[in-house]
């Protein structure tokens, strides 16, 4: 409720602001509000109503309004036309025109001068001041960033494989030698433009700068130290050699890297003899090699190559591919996988694209191709530039006549990388052939290499060779080890001593049965090996066979007439003529069946063990899986019948530790190479092959990376047979490797090339005929008194011995358990650390 005001008195002055007296600024008496309003004054004049008529409707009334006639108009707005009046008076708003902009003539206006606007200060009249910016109109400007490498050199761990800073330097003789050149060219007088007397730079002129090529953080973080320097070594093709020095090794990795020029850029990466691919990590030392090629150079944003090619065998392709998910991550780079799944008509087109493709429309930069389909693509990849060929398996190239050989020469490759755990295999021609494909022509050709090296190394290498003949094959073998180390990285299996379990190996020598002894001496005495002997028979590996498959069983051969005149010492119940499952198997017959019989007997009662059996002939292969079914062992087979999506599954199947699988059965020819097989750790080569790298490369299969148990090996020879002469032949091929690839100085000459031709006298008074040929220093009647202070693992003579009588002090549960039984005759055992 309001206040009345007080009223006023005389005198007082009048109230102009809110007081305790009253409420708001009284200056007025109030007044009622009036009917009229106060009329407005505006610029624009009052809108008109409009005027509407209620006659019509029946409603009257003296409002003074009369009927005004609409004006009808006609407009357009839009596609659509108005008219009769629609909008009434607002019509004429809708019609009203705006200013257009009206361009001036060009005569004019490009005539004048170009002048940047002038603003002046509306307060103080100065003209304001503006910097030009000299951005070009339009266009945004090219940032202009710091050339960087791809990954940071500085960081934790970082592997630096280049760094300009120290590659780069200048030789201090190449320095002299551009200063005194420059000084003569002065005192010639000033042949320079005035341009560079005046010091002018072009900046047209890019200066190239260079940045440190660095390994990806997730590889650096699991390479090892020597795998390290491969991948040094090989992106530089400088061997790491007791010789080497640190500046020929940066030259050579400038020369990968396409910074310096060298006359040659491949490089020949081998491992010991019994040490494969993956034991030395050489698959994980080459991918890094080939990422680091694909995604990096010194030229910052650019890689080295565009493309690479992956040759190996046909069961390696997929594990080329799982490697490089395994290691780089899913998705990191895209590989051409040639498993031949899609047949030709997918394949062709795929390579097509594949070798056209350059530059950005690269996707697939890798191609994972076996060495028979890489053969057959010759046509398609002639003319493509290949950054990059990885050839796994490389010892598959020994022979230069053969056709895989000949296709990958014609490839244009611009680096070549050979992988092998075993470079000499057979001769030195083989060795040569490697060196050849992996830099052509650098020791000459191979009638030249032959007269300089072969010869004169394998005469001196005799053991009936004289003291001149020593000499000179030493001499040739430091010249030819010093001509291939700028090529080659060794590694040996003393790497392998950090990263696993100790590995037992054993050669068993195996006396024949009865039965074995009797067919052999009647063959070896017969008329038809005599013929042979003496040059009138042309059919030497017909009876060489023969005699292989006896050592391994007698029901191997179709007895009595493989060997005529045998029946008379066949026993009572042999089964002649039955063949397949109703054929009886007995392995009392076979020396060597007897002792794998009581083996596995022993690792399946005893032991959580499992075991892999390898042999050279599938026939062996089906004796074996005979004995594991009439025993209800468990037991997987691999061997050339099986495809190679199958193997995979098979060997990830026996790799489970839950698996029923005991035995796994795999044949030499068709799995020997690649294969993981750590599921076991006991392994069994149940005859030797004439090729020392195929037994070699078998050997590997489970002592592998991811291998956590202690391994066994055993290596069975049925002795005073063509076995040990095949053993002491392999013997005399790794000491020539140990020679020519490992310059090894003191290996031994065991063996006289006429001891080697006696392979069919059949030694039956003696424990082991190789032991007897060693004229071994710490044994004294075939017992060893001495331990052998340095094991060699291409040199048996350097391992321990030990006869029957001896074996309990082994370390091997499995050996020991055969001490007293006639069976095992003699042991040889090397332990790798």
């Amino acid at each position: 409720m309001l206040r009345r005001v007080p009223s006023k008195k005389n005198g007082d002055p009048p109230v102009t602001s809110a007081t305790s007296g009253g409420f708001g600024i009284v200056s007025k008496p109030f007044k009622a509000p009036s009917a009229l309003g106060s009329t407005r004054t505006l610029a624009m004049p009052a809108r008109k109503r409009k005027q509407v008529s209620y006659k019509e409707a029946g409603a009257g009334g003296d409002d003074g309004d009369s009927d005004v006639p609409t004006k009808k108009m006609r407009f357009e707005m839009g596609n659509k036309v108005y008219e009769n009046g629609v909008l009434g008076d607002m019509a004429k708003w809708c019609t009203r025109k705006f200013p257009v902009f009206a361009p001036k003539e060009s005569t004019t206006v490009f005539s004048k001068s170009f002048a940047i606007p002038v603003m002046t200060n509306a307060k103080t009249s100065e003209k304001i001041a503006h910097p030009l910016s000299h951005a070009s109109l339009g266009a945004r400007p090219h940032p202009t960033l710091a050339p960087r490498p791809l990954h940071d050199p500085m960081a934790d761990h970082a592997i630096v494989l280049y760094d300009p800073t120290i590659d780069d330097k200048p030789d201090p003789e190449e320095v002299a030698q551009k200063e005194e050149a420059a000084k003569k060219e002065e005192n010639r007088g000033p042949h320079k433009s005035l341009k560079a007397i005046l010091g002018i730079e072009d900046k047209t002129k890019k200066k190239v700068v260079k940045v440190p090529v660095v390994i990806d953080p997730r590889l650096s973080k699991v390479l090892r130290p020597h795998q390290i320097e491969g991948v040094k070594v090989s992106l530089g093709g400088k061997a790491l050699t007791v010789s080497s020095c640190i500046d020929a090794r940066r030259a050579w990795l400038r020369t990968m890297l396409g910074v310096a020029s060298w006359p040659t850029r491949w490089v020949l990466v081998s491992g010991q003899w019994q040490v494969t691919a993956d034991v030395t990590g050489k698959t994980l030392q080459c991918i890094a090699l080939l990422w680091t090629l694909l995604k990096q150079s010194p030229v910052p944003g650019k890689g080295t190559c565009e493309k690479v090619v992956i040759a190996c065998p046909t069961s390696l392709v997929g594990n080329w591919a799982n490697e490089l998910i395994k290691w780089l991550g899913p998705g990191a780079v895209n590989p051409l996988v040639v498993d031949g799944k899609g047949g030709k008509a997918e394949l062709i087109p795929a390579v097509r694209r594949w070798a056209a493709a350059s530059g950005r429309s690269v996707t697939l930069p890798v191609m994972i191709v076996s060495y028979e389909t890489l053969r057959t693509l010759k046509t398609e990849l002639d003319g493509c530039p290949i950054g990059l060929l990885l050839a796994d398996e490389g010892h598959r190239l020994k022979n230069a006549d053969t056709l895989t050989f000949q296709a990958l020469t014609a490839l244009n490759v611009q680096r070549r990388v050979i992988l092998t755990g075993t470079p000499i295999q057979n001769d030195l021609s083989e060795y040569f052939a490697l060196l050849n494909f992996a830099n052509p022509e650098y020791l000459g050709s191979r009638a030249e290499f032959k007269k300089n090296f072969e010869l004169k190394i394998l005469r001196g290498r005799d053991a009936d060779a004289t003291d001149k003949e020593k000499e000179e094959s030493d001499a040739k073998l430091k010249e030819l080890g010093g001509l291939v180390s700028r090529f080659i990285i060794r590694r040996t299996n003393d790497l392998l001593s950090k990263y696993l379990p100790v590995k037992y190996e054993h050669v068993v020598f195996c006396n024949p049965s009865p039965l074995q002894s009797s067919l052999y001496n009647h063959f070896v005495n017969s008329k038809d090996v005599q013929r042979l002997l003496r040059g009138k028979d042309s059919q030497p590996l017909k009876a060489i066979g023969l005699l292989r498959k006896l050592c391994n069983h007698p029901e191997l051969l179709n007895l009595p007439d493989d060997l005529p005149g045998s029946a008379q010492f066949l026993p009572e119940d042999y089964a002649v003529g039955r063949t397949g499952r109703d054929r009886s198997f007995n392995c009392q017959l076979s020396g060597k069946f007897v002792v794998l019989e009581r083996m596995l007997d022993h690792i399946k009662n005893h032991t959580t063990d499992k075991i892999v059996l390898i042999s050279n002939a599938t026939q062996t292969l089906d004796l074996m899986e005979r004995l594991c079914r009439v025993k209800k062992y468990g037991c997987v087979r691999l061997d050339g019948t099986m495809s190679v999506n199958k193997r995979s599954k098979i060997v990830d199947r026996f790799n489970d530790p839950e698996g029923k699988e005991f035995v796994f059965l795999l044949s030499s020819k068709a799995g020997g190479c690649g294969i993981n097989l750590i599921g076991a750790n006991r392994l069994i080569l149940f005859d030797p092959d004439w090729n020392p790298a195929s037994d070699q490369q078998a050997l590997a299969r489970v002592w592998r990376d991811g291998q956590k148990k202690e391994c066994f090996v055993y290596r069975f020879m049925t002795t005073g047979s063509i076995e040990e002469k095949i053993f002491q032949r392999q013997c005399q091929k790794q000491n020539l490797s140990a020679c020519v690839v490992d310059e090894a100085e003191d290996t031994a000459r065991h063996f006289t090339q006429d001891d080697l031709r006696q392979l069919f006298k059949f030694h039956t008074n003696t424990l082991c005929d190789s032991h007897d040929t060693y004229k071994c220093k710490r044994c004294r009647d075939g017992k060893q008194f001495v331990k052998a202070p340095a094991m060699l693992y291409g040199d048996a003579s350097t391992w321990n011995h030990f006869p029957n009588s001896q074996l309990g002090q082994m370390h091997d549960d499995l050996l020991r358990a055969e001490l007293g039984f006639p069976e095992v005759s003699y042991v040889f055992q090397y332990i790798s650390h």
